[in-house]
């Protein structure tokens, strides 16, 4: 019988890629002071050695887009899975629609500049602007899901050419996000606090309402079967919908396909659901243990993201690249401008507190991912004292409600295009620009009440 070791040796290439960005990241000191993530390296190397340049590996481009697809619905439906602390609602909020406001701040220039680009590159596909907030704000695997999904309305190599984005992001999000850092604390760090880091030993022990250690299946593989359960969920909810919207004609066919680019977002909504469940059980007394570890959860999800990263990566092609080079660095480099701008002019309106420390954690997850974003505060703020830490991650969730309705509108220039009807064009860019002001004034007018709120008090 014939073992077929395409998966077992793509992850064997993968994780010796990890490796090489690890040890790179400990041994070079240019990587150290750019904060670049190990995964960020490894997927170089694999790009270093892919066909287009030395040829040593040679791992299809769809075969890694497939797990780029794969690996960010694992990671986000375990994080949904985790159970969280309730925090403070309102600061969470407002990092929430702080995230979304950048989101829509990038795919209205995104998009504004795909349609002006079209006098010059006619044959660009109109909706190519979107995947700058996709790319930048929700990372390689978001971008490369819904510019896949959009080959098949008509735009070549949408998948590659969101990577691309993404990587670029990724490059704004390290070099950028040390500039900003310069640029806000000078040479300044948290000396003090990094002093009262130690060295712990972590140790596994039984705490009340575990699975045992010594029962008989290991917490890893009931961590492991939860998210594949809410995958399975998640593959039949997409099925039964695109199903639904069969006759719903060219609409319903282009919706579908854009459901099957945010899967991740209905994963983490069907986890989410599932954690409700359990924390009902477990309240009623009908559930005694608990079947979810924060610890191994967040540990999978890293890992999975880590992946997903070295294979977005390496799974670039730059003759693709070369084709859609000018629209994609033209979008790129005045969506970073513009970001970093942004984020420095609203972040010390909204927050009263740490708002240097806020701005630069909402950077680094706009324009990278939350774990460049965290890596940028652990740089000034190695004990997270700000809370800044905090807010991103809580406030990511909030997000992620709060951005739900860019589900539709994404849906809308791609119908436009597929019917040849440009009027949808301006509704989504009305629907963005209108979104954008709204989430704005909210932001503005809350810390301006705060504020007068403060002075009040004293």
């Amino acid at each position: 019988m014939s073992i077929d070791w395409t998966f077992a040796m793509d992850i064997a290439v993968l994780s010796l890629l990890l490796l090489g960005g690890t040890f790179l990241k400990r041994k070079v000191g240019f990587f150290r002071k750019f904060l670049f993530p190990n995964a960020i390296i490894a997927g170089f190397i694999g790009l270093l050695l892919g066909k287009d340049f030395l040829g040593i590996i040679d791992i299809p481009e769809e075969r890694l887009g497939t797990y780029v697809y794969h690996l960010m619905a694992v990671g986000f439906i375990a994080l949904a899975l985790k159970e969280r602390k309730q925090e403070s609602i309102p600061i969470v909020v407002k990092t929430g629609a702080f995230i979304v406001s950048g989101y829509l701040l990038q795919g209205i220039i995104g998009f504004g500049l795909g349609l002006a680009l079209l006098f010059f590159i006619p044959n660009l596909f109109p909706p190519f602007g979107l995947l700058l907030p996709l790319g930048f704000g929700q990372g390689p695997g978001q971008a490369f899901s819904i510019g896949s999904r959009w080959e098949a309305l008509g735009f070549p190599h949408g998948g590659n050419v969101g990577l691309s984005i993404a990587t670029i992001g990724f490059l704004w999000a390290c070099f950028g996000g040390v500039f900003l850092l310069n640029i806000l604390f000078g040479k300044k760090r948290d000396i003090d606090s990094s002093k009262e880091m130690v060295s712990q030993t972590v140790v596994e022990y039984d705490s009340p309402g575990d699975i045992p250690l010594t029962e008989s299946i290991d917490r890893l593989s009931i961590q492991i079967a939860l998210i594949g359960f809410v995958y399975l969920l998640t593959y039949l909810l997409l099925k039964g919908i695109e199903s639904l919207l069969a006759g719903a004609g060219s609409f319903g066919h282009t919706f579908a396909q854009l459901l099957w680019g945010f899967h991740f977002i209905v994963g983490s909504l069907l986890a989410i659901l599932l954690r409700f469940v359990f924390d009902i059980l477990k309240r009623k007394k009908i559930m005694k243990r608990n079947y979810t570890n924060n610890y191994l959860l967040s540990r999978i999800s890293a890992g999975a993201f880590d992946y997903m990263i070295t294979a977005s990566i390496a799974a670039i092609s730059i003759s693709v690249l070369k084709e859609y080079l000018i629209p994609v660095l033209v979008v790129t480099t005045v969506g970073g401008i513009f970001t970093s701008i942004f984020v420095v002019f609203l972040g010390r309106r909204i927050y009263k507190d740490y708002w240097r420390e806020n701005s630069v954690a909402v950077y680094g997850n706009i324009t990278g991912t939350i774990s460049t974003g965290l890596g940028l505060i652990r740089e000034i703020d190695p004990l997270f004292k700000s809370h800044a830490a905090e807010n991103l991650v809580f406030g990511s969730g909030a997000g992620l409600i709060l951005g739900l309705p860019l589900l539709v509108v994404l849906s809308l220039p791609v119908y436009g295009y597929v019917n040849n009807a440009p009027i949808y064009y301006v509704i989504t860019m009305i629907i963005l620009i209108s979104y954008f002001l709204l989430l704005l004034g909210f932001l503005l007018f809350s810390s301006t009440k705060n504020k007068k709120l403060v002075k009040k008090s004293l």
